[in-house]
């Protein structure tokens, strides 16, 4: 073989030409580009946009090939099932995305998993986070009204753990259909979402909505679904917690008498209760709670909420 001798400013060349691609590549690493163009890109929203304040139901529209065998979201580490839509749009899913009412405002991204046989695909949505102004009440009180003993505070913290428990628990079937309905006629207190002060310190938000109405007004289920919990606490005195299923429950809190057991099935407008005032309450109302997959959503976003096109049967 003969030796072959290249001349010092090739050599030199070759060097230059090795440094630029590190170069190239170190920057890459550091400031992302674009180096193909034309290929498939994961952007976020780009299968569509929604918006909604703090505390709102959205409903969320997603476009299968009819062959979808399961879809599932992820909203700020929330899971979001989504259910096929009636007949007559067998390529459409709908799921109910809920902000929690202390979610941070800005743009955030729903990301959906759909699931086709042994294929996968994802989708983006970006969702932007409204902030909401919550009212502030500022209370003075004497602190034996306002710190718990040693025992009502066990008391208290056991309750809290069995209602996180059945909380977290997410049937995978629907049993609501079509739009919810308020569970008792009365005036509404605007108290979703107010941060109560007392004696300079502030509390967790309310995270529901005070109805007023006359002591043993009957309350009815929003919607159809299980009582999965019926209770008497501390704060919320007897109350029933209704599973309406894919991790959406409704709460009726401070009854007078509850009419259901735990485990009935329950029908939309059946009585489940009536209006009391047990537990912590200055008077006779319905203290009206909404929780979707984790999320403390305004009820009254939920009953206003066009559902019509997600209902299954003719009532």
């Amino acid at each position: 073989m003969n030796n072959v001798i290249y001349p010092n400013a090739v050599i030199r060349r070759g060097r230059v030409h090795a440094w630029a691609i590190m170069a190239t590549i170190l920057m890459a690493s550091v400031f992302p580009v674009d180096l193909f163009p034309n290929a498939p890109h994961e952007i976020q929203g780009a299968d569509g946009q929604y918006s909604g304040k703090q505390g709102q139901v959205l409903l969320v529209q997603v476009r299968t090939d009819g062959r979808a065998t399961d879809v599932t979201g992820r909203f700020l580490g929330r899971t979001i099932p989504f259910f096929t839509a009636p007949a007559g749009r067998p390529n459409m899913v709908i799921g109910l995305l809920g902000i929690d009412m202390q979610d941070k405002p800005g743009m955030h991204e729903l990301m959906v998993e759909v699931r086709e046989r042994n294929t996968a695909r994802r989708l983006s949505y970006s969702v932007l986070v409204l902030k909401e102004k919550y009212p502030v009440q500022h209370l003075t009180l004497p602190s034996e009204q306002v710190d718990l003993d040693d025992e009502n505070l066990v008391r208290v913290k056991t309750e809290q753990e069995r209602v996180k428990a059945v909380l977290q628990n997410v049937s995978r079937e629907r049993l609501w259909d079509g739009p919810f309905v308020e569970p008792v006629q009365g005036e509404t207190a605007g108290a979703f979402g107010r941060t109560r002060v007392i004696n300079g310190q502030a509390r967790s938000p309310h995270n529901g909505e005070d109805i007023s109405a006359p002591l043993g007004t009957t309350v009815v289920a929003m919607n159809d679904g299980i009582a999965q919990l019926t209770v008497d606490h501390f704060f919320s005195g007897k109350g029933v917690f209704v599973d309406h299923g894919l991790g959406l429950y409704s709460m009726y809190f401070h009854l007078s008498e509850v009419l259901v057991q735990d485990g009935e099935m329950v029908k939309q407008g059946q009585a489940i209760g009536k209006v009391g005032a047990t537990g912590r309450a200055t008077g006779p109302h319905l203290h009206l709670g909404v929780r979707i997959n984790g999320a403390r959503v305004n009820p009254y976003s939920l009953v206003n909420l066009s559902l019509d096109g997600a209902r299954q049967v003719s009532r």
